[in-house]
């Protein structure tokens, strides 16, 4: 069964897990002698194995003696189950028999006591102290020293396998992996696989081929399907032979059916690897029907889960399910977890959707949090308001607040995108002389630390609200900081040219006493207004049309004024009117005294919840007037309460005349 096991594994190569030869039929009569030791790296029994496999040389042709500390004790009397008792003696035994199950209460009692655990040493010591364990309670153990010990792809002490308990209960999941449970058998061996153990060790072969026969009778629930395609993803890959057997079974059975655990677990599954290459649509959407109908008994944690499974796969096509998500997330606002919430911000920016609901839990909650909360859930939160342009004077001002006493705890990207919130929604808060001095603070102690772009886009926040880092700009503009910025991966692309053009204007017009280097004309651009991503919002074409339908009835001619107007300065200006020193109307093409810049700012010039300009907009307005421009504002909110022509007619002739006269 080993050698056939084997010949199904062809993908450990590719994803780097050394092939070792296969030696030979496992031995079931290996047995740990106690004071000898094993070799951690692969646990297992056969030196010839061993020393073939990893150059070990410590075990002794007569570890093979038996011992009576290490013999399993069989009752012959009794069929062997799933339990497994574990004696107190110098080197731990488990014993197989049906008398010795522990209780529903006891493995209750042993899980609490299990997750209490806060170290490796605390999880030995009590294991050492229960007499009876079944397949289940052992491999929770295994899990627990895998959560405690994890980090990132090794162990933080790989030790920990060297212990005599560790090594015992591994052994006798080897030896006795016929008599595990279909969940015990399974969840082993995912333990096995997050503790990093070879896959070719005779523990994780036996395991695996064990699996494999269970798999082949078909009797598996979806749970323990999807926990052996969670291991088999981490043995073999997405190209795992049994993953796609696993995957096979699942899709045979019907979602609407499932447990709301169940429907958990493969979504995990999916996230994990088995769907990010876009198989399985059918079951995906089938999934999502059932998810739709059971959101409302969701916990916190599934919630977040199963938001962050749609953005990881890339689901747009669910946003019925998304929407009733953030609906049960507004139950869940003040019982998440910062990583919960983070995950649940973050796939409600991904889909574009908020709920007026959320926002108001939101507001709610995060002013008792700010200062107490994760750094990255802070500054997630702030994402968030600022992607959905919503401005919430609660969830700014707490947060402003807590940034100046907390700046330090944040990275150079928390700061950043902090900062960033404010000038994007052009808002400044009651402490803002705090806040940015604290920001000069930390660019004076750790300029170094940002990265070109981070520090570009945290400068340009900056002058969106009128504070102008002129220290800092100077180095910006120097030639070896643009050098660096070429040099990043993602180089210099249109945006930070059009960033670093606004600050070189910014400077330029509200900055006179600067005397540092100017921005190099290479890296300027000649237009704030380009496809995508843009320091200018396009007008809104239908406000834009009803505007200029307007100025044609009042002024009589479409040669009185001009459309789309490209200005020196790289703004361009919705529409201009030109007119002389007594205030008449002069032909677009003809010399002029005053401009008047027309700005129809529809509704994407404003936050979503005020009539606040943005950032951008703001800066823009204030830009043309330092150029000499009348500015003239038409927002959507005043021109769309008009109903009739003569009524557009009398408002544009005011907006217009009245602003040349004052």
């Amino acid at each position: 069964m080993a050698l056939k096991l084997v010949n199904r594994l062809p993908m450990l190569g590719r994803f780097g897990i050394p092939r070792c030869p296969f030696i030979g039929p496992v031995r079931p009569s290996t047995r740990l002698s106690p004071g000898l030791p094993v070799c951690v790296a692969c646990l297992c029994t056969s030196s010839s194995h061993c020393i073939r496999s990893h150059g070990c040389r410590q075990l002794k042709p007569d570890c093979w003696k038996r011992n009576l500390t290490t013999t399993i004790v069989r009752e012959p009397t009794f069929v062997g189950s799933n339990s497994v008792g574990l004696h107190k003696d110098s080197f731990p035994r488990f014993r197989l028999t049906q008398l010795h199950r522990p209780t529903a209460t006891e493995e209750e009692v042993f899980h609490r006591h299990l997750n209490s655990c806060s170290s490796s040493r605390q999880v030995l010591r009590l294991l050492r102290t229960v007499e009876i364990m079944s397949d289940t309670m052992a491999a929770a153990v295994l899990h627990c020293v895998a959560d405690l010990e994890q980090d990132g792809h090794s162990l933080k002490d790989p030790s920990v396998l060297e212990n005599v308990t560790i090594r015992a209960l591994c052994l006798q999941l080897e030896e006795d992996s016929g008599r595990l449970t279909d969940g015990g058998l399974v969840s082993a061996l995912l333990a096995c696989t997050r503790l990093y153990l070879d896959p070719w060790s005779t523990l994780m072969v036996r395991l695996v081929s064990e699996s494999q026969e269970r798999l082949d009778k078909g009797e598996m629930t979806v749970e323990q399907l999807c926990i052996l395609g969670q291991a088999m993803l981490a043995i073999e890959g997405p190209g795992s032979v049994m993953l796609e057997q696993v995957m096979s079974q699942i899709q045979r059975q019907e979602p609407a059916q499932w447990s709301l655990e169940d429907l958990s677990a493969v979504y995990r599954l999916l996230q994990s690897g088995g769907g990010l290459d876009g198989k399985y649509c059918d079951l995906l959407n089938a999934m999502h029907t059932h998810a739709v109908t059971v959101t409302s008994r969701m916990n916190p944690t599934v919630v977040s889960e199963l938001l962050s499974v749609l953005v990881s796969l890339n689901q747009t096509q669910a946003m019925p399910l998304v929407i009733n998500l953030c609906k049960q997330a507004v139950r869940h606002v003040p019982h998440f977890t910062d990583e919960e919430l983070t995950l649940v911000l973050g796939a409600l920016m991904h889909f574009g959707h908020s709920d007026h609901y959320f926002v108001q839990a939101m507001e709610r909650y995060v002013p008792t949090v700010a200062f107490t909360s994760h750094p990255e859930t802070v500054t997630k939160v702030m994402q968030f308001f600022s992607r959905r342009n919503i401005l919430s004077p609660l969830v700014f001002d707490s947060v402003a607040e807590s940034f100046v006493y907390r700046a330090d705890e944040y990275n150079t990207s928390q700061v950043a995108r902090q900062i960033m919130a404010y000038g994007k929604l052009g808002y400044l808060p009651p402490n803002a002389g705090d806040v940015f001095r604290k920001v000069e603070t930390t660019l004076q102690k750790r300029f170094s630390h940002f990265q070109p772009r981070t520090l570009i886009n945290l400068l340009h926040s900056c002058i969106l609200v009128e504070r102008f880092p002129v220290n800092f700009v100077s180095k910006v503009f120097g030639s070896y900081f643009l050098q660096q910025l070429q040099e990043q991966d993602t180089g210099m692309d249109r945006y930070v040219l059009s960033q670093l053009t606004q600050l070189y204007i910014t400077v330029k017009l509200e900055c006179p006493f600067y005397e540092g280097p100017r921005l190099l004309p290479r890296y300027r651009v000649k237009s704030f207004l380009t496809p995508g991503r843009s320091l200018e919002t396009p007008v809104d074409t239908h406000l834009y049309n009803s505007v200029k339908n307007g100025l044609l009835n009042l002024l009589g001619a479409r040669s009185y004024f001009g459309s789309k107007v490209l200005t020196p300065y790289c703004y361009t200006i919705d529409m201009e009117i030109k007119v002389d020193e007594d205030g008449y109307v002069l032909p677009f093409s003809l010399i002029y005294v005053c401009r008047i810049a027309l700005c129809i700012d529809g509704q994407k010039r404003f936050t979503t919840n005020t009539r606040q300009l943005l950032g951008k907009e703001a800066t823009k307005q204030r830009h043309l007037r330092l150029l000499g421009y009348e500015v003239v504002q038409i927002p959507f909110y005043e021109f769309e309460k008009l109903q009739t022509k003569a009524s557009v007619v009398e408002y544009l002739h005011q907006k217009i005349f009245l602003t040349v006269t004052d």
